[in-house]
This record gives structure tokens, C-alpha cells and sequence, in this order.
């Protein structure tokens, strides 16, 4: 039986531009993805989808989710390097999180943009990843309590970009990944279709993320839908149970 489920819903949205994809590489390490297409056209549907399962490959054979992220990421850059930095502005673009299990290691987790890794543990939830956007740039404050746009991503896949020039304009790295200590909890990751909505309505994620993996996948997704507003954006949950 498997360990892991992912649900999705189109909301508002013209086309499925979420994507997920699992591998597992010979030695026994599972990569985890999920990849959250910029726009909605079947261009940026059918690129992202490709690249879930290419980053999903990659990271699992690296046993290391950070440096699975980084690499497909300058391989996607190496792809464009003949476009002009114009044109490149208007090819495919995702945000991604990935996590890496390996036997006897710890979980690792790397992500670009504002699609985010939570785990649960003990009846807890904790946010594993900080969203690259302007909303973390400039944070809410007594001026502005809304604080920066949170849909305007300052890393992804396909950014225009490099890791030198995004540290200087953003303050943070184009990639950031985390080390999780070995302990049985159960993973999401979450679009911003998803998680938003739940957020925003102040409800905790641990309450959605009861049952099997398919059911809290599903669950994850229909709340965030039923609170997403007349036009919904796509909303993807994948969801893994993972052992010490």
C-alpha cells in the first residue's frame, strides 16, 4: 500500500498548472514534488508536469533535495541561456518544493517560490519552508497591514534571475532547503491555492489532515476550494506518511 496521495482541484482557473510527481532511485531515496505553474495556459500545464517528474528523478538519485533543486534549476537556465533576458520572461515558469527520504537519513526539503512543506508530528504542524514573494520582502506593518504582494514570486523555476542576482535584489537565496531530523510525521506539500485559503480563514492544517494520505490530500484540497473565493486558484495537496 502506498504511503502517499496527492489530490487536485482547477478551480477558477483555465487550465491544471499544479503538478506532482514521485520517484523512488535504486538505493531506496523517494523525492516528493510539487510544481506550481505561473499563468494558465497549456504551455506552462504541460512544462510544469514534465519538469515535476524530472525534478522528482533527479533529486531521488542525488538522495538530496537541495541539490536536485539547484541543479535542474541551472539545467533549466543552461536551456535558455540563447533566449534574450526579455524572452525568457515569457517562457514556462514554477514554483517548486521537494523532499528527499533516504534510508537512515534525515528528510531534506529545498524549495524556489511559494509553494511550501509542512510536517505533522504529535498532533503539531510546522511550515518547513519560507515563501519567496514580496509579501516576505516587505512584511505587513501599521502602513501597510496587507505588507507586499504575496502572488508576486521572487524565485522559481525559469526566473531570469541568476543565484548571484537574486540574493542581491531579494535578500534571500534563488534555492533555501532545510534539514529535518528522522521521526515519524506526515508530510504535505502544499500549492498556494491550497494552503491560502486555509490560512487566511485562521484554520489550523491539522484538522484537514486526518485519515489516509488520500483522504487528508483530499480534504486539504476541497476546504481550500470551498474558501477560495468566486474564482479559486488551482489547488494541489500531496500528502506522505513518514517513518522514523
Amino acid at each position: 500500500m502506498r504511503n502517499y496521495a496527492t489530490a487536485q482541484h482547477i478551480g477558477g482557473r483555465e487550465e491544471q498548472c499544479d503538478a506532482t510527481a514521485v520517484y523512488t532511485a535504486p538505493g531506496g531515496a523517494r523525492a516528493y514534488v510539487l510544481l506550481d505553474g505561473i499563468g494558465s495556459t497549456p504551455s506552462v500545464r504541460d512544462w510544469t508536469r514534465s519538469t515535476a517528474r524530472r525534478l522528482a528523478r533527479y533529486a531521488s538519485r542525488c538522495g538530496d533535495a537541495e541539490t536536485g533543486l539547484r541543479n535542474v534549476r541551472s539545467l533549466i537556465a543552461d536551456e535558455r541561456a540563447d533566449a534574450d533576458r526579455y524572452m525568457r520572461e515569457f517562457l514556462p515558469q514554477a514554483c517548486a518544493v521537494v523532499a528527499v527520504t533516504t534510508p537512515g537519513e534525515p528528510l531534506t526539503v529545498a524549495w524556489c517560490g511559494d509553494s511550501r512543506a509542512y510536517v505533522l508530528a504529535r498532533g503539531h504542524v510546522r511550515l518547513l519552508t519560507a515563501d519567496h514573494n514580496l509579501r516576505r520582502i516587505y512584511p505587513p506593518c501599521e502602513t501597510y497591514p496587507q505588507g507586499g504582494n504575496r502572488h508576486r514570486v521572487t524565485s522559481c523555476f525559469g526566473s531570469i534571475y541568476t543565484e548571484e542576482e537574486t540574493l542581491k535584489e531579494y535578500g534571500h537565496p534563488a534555492v533555501e532547503a532545510v534539514t529535518v531530523p528522522t521521526e515519524a510525521c506526515r508530510l504535505l506539500l502544499a500549492s498556494d491555492g491550497a494552503y491560502e485559503p486555509i490560512e487566511d480563514n485562521g484554520a489550523d492544517l491539522a484538522d484537514s489532515l486526518t485519515g489516509d494520505p488520500r483522504e487528508a490530500a483530499r480534504e486539504v484540497v476541497e476546504t481550500a476550494i470551498g474558501w477560495g473565493g468566486p474564482r479559486p486558484d488551482n489547488a494541489t495537496a500531496l500528502v506522505a506518511d513518514l517513518r522514523s
